[in-house]
This record gives structure tokens, C-alpha cells and sequence, in this order.
């Protein structure tokens, strides 16, 4: 892009993520959306105001067959929230694209499974990460956002604020989980985040205003799933079931 059409771009970008976030969507929401108009713009290497509907169609038609049809229906989602509220432009031409409803049932792990997973993860922080997660039943986000002051160990209790819905809630706590965490916090101290950011030196670790990166985290769980040789897809929930009733034999 030529420089003038870069600074309009970058414009309507940062007006893009402060929408969103001006209509309270998840970071998730916002990672993923914002992504979906950088791509689109990367492939015609230009602004995406400049686009046609004749471009957008072939350029989805591309996107069926490079990528998931989750990542098509997210860059739709994404380019009509940029469509709609930036560009303020009518935006019909997107009933062309329809993602196919399909239900699939998610991989449950065995309880032996699980002890592999936990038992192969070396570094500390994922260990008790995962434990957490999965013991509790929490989504990625509610379990990375995890603060000091929403554990309630009297009452064997965690607040999770802002989960599904942006909606508030209380979910037991397992002795094993706060045992675990419990270690963790003596070995980082942050004031604030159960899970820190772990890089740089332990006073870094230690004052670190933010928890640690999601990416990063998704990647040491895939890893560890690998090196257990264990072929189903790894997500967060499916573990819950078969976790418990470790959780209740070790409490």
C-alpha cells in the first residue's frame, strides 16, 4: 500500500478495535475480528474500503478452500462488524456465505489420559494451569484471568467474573487445585495474577501486570498432548469429566 493509503488504513483500523471494545466483545472476539481485516487487507495489499464485492466473493471462495470453515465464518463476522460500524456501508453482498451447521461431539479423555497429561507437563505453571482448568471446568480465557482475590479457600470457592455471556459465577474449588496453587503462588508471589506472565527475571515475574500469553499457553498444552502420544483433539472442556474424580480422591 502506498503511504497516504497505509494511514488511512491504520485509521480505521484503531477505530475498528475501539468499536469493539466500545461494545464490550472478549478479547478473543476482538483478537479474532481484527485479524480477519488485517488478512483481507495483506491479500489485496490494499484498504479494505476499496474492495468490491466481486473481490470479497473470490476472496472468500479462496478462504473456503485454505482454511476451516471456523475461520471463515470468524472473517465474515469480522469484516461485517468493519463493514457495519466503520466503513458504515451496506453489507448484503455477505448472504453469499453460509457456513454448513455441523454438530460434532467433542474427544473425552480417560482418567488415566489425564494423569499422563499432568504428569508429563514439566514447567510448573502449566501443570497447575492445566490442573486448574480442567478440575474446575473452565474456558481458557476464565482460567488465564484467575486473580488472588477471586479465590475463596474458606468457603472452597473461585469467582469467575466475566465467563460465557460476560456473565459472572462461583464454581467449587477442589482441595487439589488449591494445593496447587497454593505452591505456585510461593514460587512467583505476584500480588494480582494467579498466572503472571512468566517471562523475564522472578522480581519481573513478580510484578508482571498481566497473565501469562494465550498463545503460548495453548501451545505448551498441544505440546505435552503430543509427546503423550494421545491422537484425540485437545480442548478444554472435555477434560472435566474424567478429571473430577481425581480431584475427589486426592482431596
Amino acid at each position: 500500500m502506498e503511504k497516504k493509503e497505509t494511514e488511512r488504513f491504520n485509521e480505521l483500523y484503531e477505530n475498528h478495535l475501539r468499536l469493539l471494545k466500545l461494545q464490550g466483545k472478549s478479547q478473543s472476539t476482538i483478537d479474532s475480528y481484527s485479524r480477519a481485516v488485517r488478512r483481507v487487507s495483506e491479500h489485496f495489499d490494499c484498504c479494505p474500503d476499496q474492495l468490491t464485492p466481486d473481490q470479497l466473493e473470490r476472496y472468500f471462495a479462496d478462504l473456503v478452500d485454505s482454511h476451516s470453515w471456523s475461520t471463515v465464518k470468524l472473517d465474515r463476522l469480522g469484516l461485517q462488524f468493519f463493514w457495519k460500524h466503520v466503513l458504515k456501508t451496506d453489507w448484503q453482498w455477505i448472504n453469499i456465505i453460509k457456513p454448513p451447521k455441523v454438530k460434532t461431539l467433542p474427544d473425552i479423555l480417560t482418567v488415566n489420559e489425564i494423569e499422563r497429561i499432568i504428569g508429563a507437563t514439566r514447567k510448573l505453571r502449566y501443570r497447575v494451569f492445566l490442573l486448574t482448568t480442567y478440575s474446575m471446568g473452565l474456558r481458557l480465557e476464565e482460567a488465564l484471568s484467575l486473580q488472588t482475590s477471586d479465590i475463596d479457600a474458606e468457603r472452597k470457592k473461585v469467582h469467575i467474573r466475566r465467563g460465557k455471556g460476560h456473565k459472572d459465577r462461583f464454581v467449587p474449588l477442589p482441595d487439589l487445585a488449591l494445593e496447587a496453587l497454593r505452591e505456585l503462588w510461593s514460587k512467583h508471589k505476584n500480588p494480582v495474577w494467579l498466572f503472571p506472565n512468566a517471562i523475564g527475571s522472578p522480581e519481573t515475574i513478580q510484578s508482571a501486570n498481566s497473565h501469562m500469553d494465550r498463545g503460548g499457553t495453548q501451545k505448551a498444552m498441544k505440546v505435552v498432548v503430543e509427546e503423550c502420544g494421545i491422537k484425540k483433539k485437545s480442548t478444554f472442556i472435555p477434560f472435566v469429566t474424567a478429571l473430577q474424580p481425581i480431584c475427589s480422591n486426592a482431596a
